[in-house]
């Protein structure tokens, strides 16, 4: 299995296009037979991590499936009908090497230990679901988060990503090296602090963290 992330710049007057895509999405990814997860994603600006930063110019999907079919996916109508519409389109190819927690009640991303880790690029994806009661004490905690991540070295690019305007969100980034991504997660005061804190306060009814070898990039964000 194979993870796949779509991320598409499209026009203003494509914006009514994208909200009735993300509620069809779904069913059009069917098609190809051996998906065994999917998200249609809203994204972010990638500055403040918060539902301010929510960007309607900027849209993704993540796929997990067989390789063999990726060339069946990349041409399908669902990927085309995007295409067709964004003034710009970014592809990475992703081998998951470690995952902790669920989405959606699942664990979508299927890992083994990766020999190229030390080398290739590294990718990480969050996802959490925000618990009601834990929202605002969870958004003021972003922002000395999000300016730590942006200072950080070997960071290549980082957006926010979700399925909701609001309880279902998430990160997209990309690191030069592994070293890199465990120094900002494990070394950094600030992301200390939010992990320490999602421990005492319950931050999230549903969490996941997961690292990815970076095999392919087509296009830039």
């Amino acid at each position: 299995m194979i993870t796949v992330l779509y991320l598409w710049k499209i026009p203003s007057n494509a914006i009514a296009f994208a909200f009735i895509r993300v509620a069809i999405d779904r069913f059009l990814i069917r098609k190809i037979t051996s998906v065994s997860f999917s998200k249609s994603l809203g994204c972010g600006k990638g500055e403040k991590f918060s539902p301010t930063d929510a960007d309607v110019h900027r849209w993704g999907l993540l796929v997990c499936l067989n390789e063999s079919e990726l060339d069946d996916l990349d041409n399908s109508p669902l990927v085309l009908g995007w295409r067709k519409r964004a003034t710009n389109e970014f592809r990475v190819l992703l081998n998951p090497i470690s995952s902790h927690g669920r989405w959606s009640g699942k664990t979508p991303f299927d890992f083994v230990s990766h020999p190229s880790e030390k080398t290739n690029e590294i990718a990480s994806i969050t996802r959490a679901r925000i618990s009601f009661s834990q929202a605002i004490r969870f958004w003021r905690s972003i922002p000395p988060v999000a300016q730590s991540l942006h200072e950080s070295s070997g960071l290549i690019h980082a957006i926010g990503i979700g399925e909701a305007p609001i309880g279902l969100q998430g990160t997209y980034s990309m690191w030069a090296t592994a070293d890199d991504l465990r120094n900002f997660a494990f070394k950094g005061e600030a992301h200390q602090k939010a992990i320490s804190d999602t421990k005492r306060f319950h931050w999230y009814s549903e969490e996941l963290f997961a690292r990815f070898s970076v095999i392919e990039k087509r296009g830039s964000i």
